[in-house]
């Protein structure tokens, strides 16, 4: 195949005819109506009027973790901390074979519901690294699947785990993509704000970008992403560095907010929210009424900020349900706060792509443009708010000109 026709392009009116050879788009032109597939014409498909996007973008995830969930114990209160306990239990039972076996099993989820460029966060409070490595191997290995960046994450912490610096550091000098970073789960504040220095410069210093594990907790008085915002805007690197969960934000007072998205439009950090877990980890220590538990997903994207959605975990020891279907997290996300609105749904596939594609740094990488790789999706919707109300699918994924995912809808007989 290197040819659709008949497709419709987000924000971008009437039909579209897409071409592509060794790999990259070399035409994206617009058609006057619906043109045939003639008899005789190879490698050309009909799209049927149905959306083609670029691909769907996973901007969180935990491979390292993923499928374990139960093994040896189950998380029983559904918290964060207990899902932390529960992965050091584990973790000592890993082996660098274990850890890539459920790693590409997972890989092979997600590409077969259209995504194609993976962020993943690894452990690396381990000594001797064998997970990263093993997830390093992963990352070539499915290549051909996905785009995988490898974020070196301090499950344990860096001030508060032994050799934690040092672990960093090989971490990144091992070839991971992205410094990572949990000072909320830092002994004390001081020890939050000094990792935030420490990875914000060893993220400099090697050309790295960052993602951190910033306040997921309902405590109000977590207030490291005003730390993080401030060395960002410093530094200038506002737009390579991205905040995971901030869920405290849901629980931070108004006034306190409007002061500190003054900070976070002049640092312009790139933001990730993951709706079912954060509703499910968070708010546990409430009674009633409950907090839903997640960042301010709404004001955040009024604001002008770049935020996305993220699946999180697969049946790990956070969060025991997930099948890598990022449309599931989409539709939970939008309901969950309460962005339902007109505006909202015409738009809504920005959530799981571009704003993904952004947070990653993507570039040029990404997009249906001329010059571009070829790497599209076909939908089973014309527009983004059909595909959330029909809880659409991806029917074809398409990564260097080449097909590596078809799906044919499920047929349905009334009487």
């Amino acid at each position: 195949m290197n040819h659709i026709r008949n497709a419709r392009l987000r924000a971008r009116k009437g039909l579209f005819s897409i071409a592509w050879t060794e790999g990259r788009i070399t035409a994206v032109q617009p058609q006057a109506d619906t043109l045939p597939i003639l008899d005789g014409e190879e490698g050309v498909l009909d799209a049927g009027g149905q959306l083609v996007i670029p691909p769907f973008v996973e901007p969180h995830i935990h491979l390292d973790a993923a499928l374990t969930a139960g093994e040896p114990n189950w998380n029983l209160s559904g918290t964060l901390f207990e899902g932390i306990e529960r992965w050091a239990e584990r973790k000592a039972l890993v082996t660098p074979e274990d850890t890539k076996s459920r790693a590409h099993r997972t890989i092979r989820m997600l590409a077969a519901h259209g995504i194609q460029h993976v962020r993943s966060h690894v452990d690396v409070t381990e000594p001797g690294l064998s997970t990263l490595q093993a997830m390093l191997e992963v990352r070539e290995e499915a290549r051909h699947l996905v785009d995988l960046q490898i974020v070196a994450f301090p499950q344990e912490g860096i001030e508060s785990f032994a050799d934690g610096r040092d672990l960093m550091t090989q971490a990144v000098a091992m070839g991971a993509d992205v410094v990572g970073g949990i000072p909320h789960f830092e002994n004390t504040r001081d020890q939050g704000v000094s990792s935030l220095h420490f990875l914000m410069d060893l993220a400099e210093r090697n050309d790295r970008l960052v993602d951190v594990h910033c306040d997921e907790t309902d405590d109000p008085n977590s207030r490291f992403l005003e730390v993080l915002a401030e060395i960002a805007r410093v530094k200038g690197m506002g737009s390579r560095v991205t905040a995971s969960h901030t869920t405290a934000m849901g629980s931070y007072d108004n006034a306190y907010c409007y002061k500190l998205f003054r900070l976070l439009k002049k640092a312009g950090l790139n933001f990730i929210s993951c709706p079912t877990e954060s509703i499910h980890l968070q708010g546990r220590f409430d009674s009633y009424p409950k907090r839903r538990g997640l960042t301010r997903v709404p004001e955040l994207d009024r604001a002008g900020l770049n935020v996305c959605f993220a699946q999180d975990s697969i049946v790990d020891p956070w969060y025991p349900l997930g099948n890598g279907n990022i449309l599931r997290i989409l539709d939970a996300g939008l309901h969950i706060c309460h962005m339902l609105g007109y505006e909202d749904l015409q738009r809504s596939l920005d959530f799981v792509t571009d704003n993904g594609a952004r947070a990653l740094s993507l570039g040029d990488r990404y997009g249906i443009e001329v010059g571009r790789p070829a790497n599209l999706v076909l939908l089973s919707a014309q527009s983004d708010d059909e595909m959330l109300r029909t809880q659409g699918q991806a029917l074809l994924s398409v990564r260097h000109g080449q097909v590596i995912m078809s799906r044919r809808p499920a047929e349905v007989s009334l009487v």
